[in-house]
């Protein structure tokens, strides 16, 4: 297991049926051109509780889901997590297959995620909230 993940391996994570299925085709399908972060996704796919969409708890991420993250500075901010072709840091919507996406997918609120940073540090935040959007888009 890469950066992005080795830190949560001691908690489970739950990923709808939707999900698992898209998310472990997308990762399959970035193998040859982000291989670290595709492995990372796939080994969390790997790993992952799997629930039917409906029994999905609201409080876990899924894509599409906007999470507030409080880190150990004291600051808070808003992320939506997306498929790539939706991604836009300016706005808030954090690729599945980037770091903190991957290590966001099928966390539950109250937990604190770790991932690798461009320059190798290690970063950490708390799960504040988990809101679900009304409509959740398909790649």
């Amino acid at each position: 297991m890469h950066a992005a993940t080795q830190s949560r391996s001691r908690y489970a994570i739950l990923v709808s049926a939707a999900d698992h299925g898209r998310l472990s085709s997308l990762a399959r399908a970035f193998l040859d051109r982000v291989p670290d972060m595709a492995e990372d996704l796939l080994a969390e796919m790997d790993r992952a509780r799997i629930a039917a969409d409906k029994a999905m708890p609201t409080d876990v991420v899924r894509m599409g889901s906007t999470v507030t993250l409080h880190d150990a500075e004291g600051s808070h901010r808003k992320v939506t997590l997306v498929y790539p072709a939706e991604a836009d840091i300016a706005e808030g919507r954090i690729s599945v297959l980037t770091p903190l996406g991957t290590a966001l997918i099928g966390a539950r609120a109250g937990r604190m995620v770790s991932w690798r940073s461009r320059d190798s540090r290690v970063l950490s935040a708390t799960i504040e909230a988990v809101e679900q959007t009304s409509s959740r888009r398909v790649p």
